[in-house]
């Protein structure tokens, strides 16, 4: 259940990145049937074509629906479980005395034939979404649209579309450094997770937008096409890999005028791997900082001149302006 006051809150628009996007708000809304299905395919390594049932914990608390999975695996037909927050309880690998607790948005298990009909567990995979949180708050807006809904019955739509400023009130920019701060060292440490014997791997789906924002933190690295239609950010020098231990799944809104709501679709799929985004993140990006005329260049320009409010000596000196004089003929005097 979503907190009041961002109760309904799912996509806002925003011109962030230098022109309009969707940034997608709720992780839950990122929980797409299709892209669930691409995910399996890819982490268990079926082909296109396979019948593969993918199914929430929870549902299993029906006897029918238990037997009919018992049946499906017993006759070798691919089948996954998985836990979700809202569905059975996030998945969690505990701390120890050298590690911290980690839980997962969304753990796959593929279920395999045991002996005399019985169901065994495979391997696990790791589904992540990273959303975006935004500075204010909803709940003005939220208030506005729920006393537009009861005041303006039958023409809500439009109420909306002539006061747009409804939608923004009290709504800021997304708070784009700290979601990538906040992902970044759990995307290192799940993706290395992912790369262990015992997982398919690791999926880690965000929104176009928020890929788009984090070009400057990864050091806008360059993607290499793969034959098969995905994309690979690896190290240079490195080879690509066809079955890399981690993804990223890029998805974007697909707008509709029939579809409530609009649809997601997968814009790009990225093959990489916990050393690779460690190198983009940690050395490419710096060193495009510290480049001659970089941004820790203009660092010590920027402190100086903060400083010289209080103490005055430190502005730099003007530079002396140029005396314009006018040329003198022969007899007359320059007064």
């Amino acid at each position: 259940m979503k907190q009041k006051n961002s109760k309904g809150v799912c996509t806002i628009s925003s011109t962030s990145n230098g022109e309009r996007q969707d940034w997608l708000a709720c992780p839950f809304r990122a929980l797409d049937v299709p892209m669930l299905h691409d995910a399996a395919h890819r982490l268990f390594g079926y082909a296109p074509g396979d019948d593969v049932s993918i199914v929430a914990v929870p549902v299993l608390e029906q006897p029918q629906a238990a037997d009919d999975l018992r049946k499906r695996v017993s006759e070798g037909k691919p089948t996954i479980v998985y836990f979700q927050n809202k569905l059975g309880g996030e998945i969690s690998i505990s701390s120890t005395d050298r590690s911290p607790e980690f839980s997962f948005d969304a753990t796959m298990i593929e279920l395999l034939p045991g002996d005399a009909g019985a169901v065994t567990v495979g391997q696990y995979g790791i589904f992540e979404i990273q959303t975006m949180d935004f500075h204010g708050t909803y709940a003005k807006a939220v208030r506005n649209l729920d006393n537009a809904r009861h005041m303006h019955k039958g023409e809500f739509g439009a109420s909306v579309e002539s006061h747009p400023q409804w939608l923004s009130e009290g709504v800021e920019g997304p708070n784009i450094a700290n979601a990538f701060k906040r992902t970044f060292y759990q995307m290192m440490f799940k993706f290395q997770i992912g790369a262990h014997d015992t997982s398919a791997g690791c999926i880690l789906a965000i929104p176009r937008a928020v890929w788009d924002s984090w070009q400057r933190h990864l050091g806008r690295p360059d993607l290499v096409p793969h034959p098969d239609g995905t994309w690979r950010l690896m190290q240079e020098g490195n080879d690509p890999v066809d079955n890399p231990p981690a993804w990223i799944y890029v998805f974007d809104t697909e707008l509709s005028a029939t579809n409530t709501p609009n649809p997601l679709r997968l814009w790009r799929v990225i093959g990489t791997d916990a050393a690779a985004l460690s190198h983009y993140t940690l050395d490419v990006a710096p060193e495009a900082a510290l480049e001659a005329g970089g941004s820790v260049d203009r660092l010590r320009d920027s402190i100086t001149l903060r400083l010289s409010k209080y103490l005055p000596e430190l502005r730099p000196a003007r530079k002396a302006r140029a005396v314009r004089t006018k040329s003198v003929s022969p007899g007359q005097t320059m007064l």
